[in-house]
């Protein structure tokens, strides 16, 4: 007997392929040469083509492109040698690089280059090394055969990848970003443990077209007119080009943005895509280390889900794009799962109630739109409650910021809203309706900065989402342009726009596109400084009560929006997967409340005995690691990205050798503090380990459709 072997195997797999070919383990169908059809490794349908590039560890690489750990920690971004036309891997290093530092705090004090970083190796220990690692990166798009979708995909198999002992780890893009949205997070974690790591953008992407220009990017990242693009693109508008052309003579200079503008909700399939990503990833190994078919044809499956540790991870939306997958996982893809901070909604549970010392919450939570368009409301007002100790921000916290938040508190009181004769007690009165909604008190002080940062580009973005709306409906009359020094919208510098792919997030502001009122006072401006009614600056508070209506209201566009909202709800059913969440207490943008204090309830209900579910909930941590950087966070919080990896590694002790996995808790991190006016350096004392059995007063319960959460 006699096999065609491309690479070389042991004889351990040689073993195996005489079995699958025999048709021992290979499924009772039989193809021609004898083969097992279900041996057979076949390249999924709804894959493209794909391409690979190989990386030598040195000069370029899978896990920081070339840069290496000072490189990423620099802070010189990469720059093209061409600004105007950026090659493809240009645009890679540079999407590496900003992506990678988008979730992380890359400070050394904050813990870069000690706790986390790459040249820290998968045992926790502080190395010399840059952290670069050499193997393998295959990239194709996903489609339904219309190229509209074109979602993303990349398997990353590093040289020290093992197929005598095979672990595959997803990353799923965290909020919209590109493909390479999770390399900081599961990404780096599975490189580092010698797994081929399975990567979508799950269909946000970061897509960007100029609608004025007519030019997308294509999947390598560089630009190209769109027609000439086709079914290559990204993502295109939806529109013929008289649309396009009316569009640009009403509102000119204005981009489409995949994740709003698509039409197509893609959340709804977030679990799918990631699915998706690991039957690419199997498909390529097959191809790598499988042994060749008698034909000569094909290659037999040599790693299947028997035989393969699968880990689903991500943080994020990306997370919440693997607990999807794991519900929806009927072939048994998936091993177990380990998240951090994940955005997922779930199906409305009366049983269910979740109770932190004398707060108690009856249901599975509000929507992602329902909290987002409240915050996008009351932000502004609620930060002038403490503006003296709110954390860094840029749009609130200035002189000029703290009078128009004041100018939105009457507006809110003026709407009924809220209540209060002063801004003072207004202001109040805002910030204890959002604590009554949910949000910890552990994020009253976040307020203020998260409405600077992201609440309004997340509102927007999933406004337009769940709605399938166009672009060319201005939703709200808000739309997506650059901006000149007045604030109007003006053409995108063209070094920055042939850059987007590896500078953007897929959710403006972002690039130098900026986030615009069409219906300001006098004419569009850049929202945050636009003018409402008769020429008062108040952050759009005609924009915001339109962004709330569509998600309380009746109108024929709010019933399109909660239409979609009701198509991503989650079930909680995890299928009996072993999995593990990290949340911080303080996460303002996705708060506990809503997500993973109630996820983990209704997976009790739902799932029973069967439940392998445990949620590990941390003080003095939010959502956004990269904001740690920023005066006023480094002081009082820590990396939630210390508990992801903490997670990583017991789960997947877990599945390897059946390490029980720790008891539902609470974990009290403690603050850096301050000397003088600089944050200490963080130390391993900051940031306690996740117990196996927690003390008495630090777990979380669950008896009788009830979650006690620890104070």
């Amino acid at each position: 007997m006699k096999f065609d072997i491309i690479e070389t195997l042991s004889l351990t797999a040689v073993a195996a392929a005489v079995l699958l070919v025999s048709g021992c383990g290979g499924g009772s169908g039989s193809g021609s040469g004898g083969t097992s059809a279900e041996a057979r490794n076949v390249k999924p349908a709804y894959l493209g083509a794909v391409v690979r590039a190989d990386y030598d560890g040195n000069t370029d690489d899978l896990l920081t492109a070339g840069l290496g750990k000072t490189g990423l920690g620099g802070a010189a971004a990469p720059v093209s040698a061409n600004p105007l036309s950026p090659t493809g891997p240009e645009l890679r290093k540079i999407a590496i690089f900003n992506n990678y530092r988008a979730i992380l705090d890359i400070t050394a004090a904050g813990g870069y280059g000690t706790l986390y970083g790459p040249n820290v190796d998968a045992r926790g220990v502080v190395t010399a090394n840059e952290g670069k690692i050499a193997g393998s990166e295959y990239i194709a798009y996903s489609d339904d055969g219309t190229g509209q979708q074109n979602i993303t995909m990349l398997v990353q198999v590093p040289a020290s990848f093992n197929p005598d002992n095979p672990c595959i780890v997803t990353a799923t893009s965290s909020g919209s970003r590109g493909v390479y949205g999770a390399i900081g997070s599961s990404g780096e974690w599975g490189l580092k443990n010698n797994c081929a790591v399975a990567y979508t953008d799950k269909g946000t992407g970061n897509g960007i077209h100029d609608l004025q220009n007519n030019t997308v990017s294509v999947q390598n990242g560089t630009r190209a007119d769109a027609a000439a693009a086709g079914r290559l693109s990204i993502f295109t508008a939806s529109l013929t080009d008289a649309a396009r052309n009316a569009f640009n003579a009403l509102t000119p200079n204005r981009f489409a943005i995949k994740h709003a503008h698509s039409q197509q909700n893609p959340e709804k399939d977030w679990g799918k895509w990631t699915l998706q990503s690991i039957e690419f990833a199997y498909f390529v190994l097959n191809e790598r280390y499988g042994a060749t078919s008698f034909d000569g044809t094909t290659r037999l499956k040599r790693l299947v889900p028997g035989n393969t540790i699968v880990i689903a991870s991500s943080v994020s939306n990306g997370a919440g794009a693997a607990l999807a997958a794991a519900e929806q996982d009927t072939q048994g893809l998936i091993s177990g799962v380990a998240v951090a901070e994940p955005q997922m909604q779930l199906v409305p549970d009366s049983r269910l109630s979740v109770r932190r010392g004398a707060v108690i919450q009856a249901g599975t939570g509000r929507s992602l739109y329902d909290y987002s368009t409240l915050a996008n409301l009351l932000q502004p007002c609620a930060g002038l409650v403490s503006p003296a100790t709110n954390a860094f921000n840029t749009t609130v916290g200035t002189p000029a910021g703290v009078a128009i938040a004041a100018n939105r508190c009457s507006a809110l009181q003026a709407n009924g809203l809220i209540t209060g004769a002063t801004t003072a007690e207004q202001a109040a009165s805002a910030m204890a309706t959002l604590q009554a909604a949910g949000w910890q008190p552990e994020s009253n002080d976040l307020q203020a900065s998260h409405y600077s940062f992201a609440t309004l580009p997340v509102t927007l973005t999933y406004a337009n989402t769940y709605g399938r709306f166009s672009v060319a409906d201005n939703l709200c009359n808000y739309s997506y342009a650059a901006a000149a020094a007045t604030g109007a919208p003006a053409p995108l510098a063209a070094a920055a726009l042939a850059t987007t792919f590896g500078t953007g997030n897929g959710v403006p502001p972002t690039a130098g596109i900026n986030i615009i009122n069409n219906a300001s006072v006098g004419g569009p401006l850049v929202d945050a400084t636009s003018l409402s009614g008769t020429g008062i600056a108040d952050y759009n508070t005609p924009g915001a009560l339109c962004l709330r209506e569509l998600a309380v209201g009746t109108s024929p566009n709010a019933r399109r929006v909660q239409q979609g909202v009701g198509e991503v709800l989650r079930t909680a059913n995890l299928r009996g997967k072993p999995a593990l969440i990290v949340h911080g207490r303080s996460d303002t943008l996705v708060p506990t409340a809503h997500t993973s204090r109630p996820y983990f309830g209704l997976n009790k209900i739902v799932e029973g005995a069967n439940s392998k579910l445990s949620y590990i909930e941390v003080t003095n941590a939010q959502h956004f690691d990269a904001f740690l950087g920023f005066p006023g966070y480094a002081n009082r919080f820590v990396p939630l990205h210390s508990y992801f990896i903490q997670a990583m590694d017991l789960m997947y002790a877990n599945l390897k050798s059946g390490t029980a996995l720790p008891q539902s808790q609470v974990v009290r991190a403690v603050p850096r503090g301050l000397t003088g006016a600089v944050a200490n350096p963080i130390t391993a004392a900051n940031v306690p380990l996740i117990k196996t059995t927690a003390a008495a007063a630090d777990q979380i319960t669950f008896s009788n459709n009830v979650v006690v959460i620890a104070d």
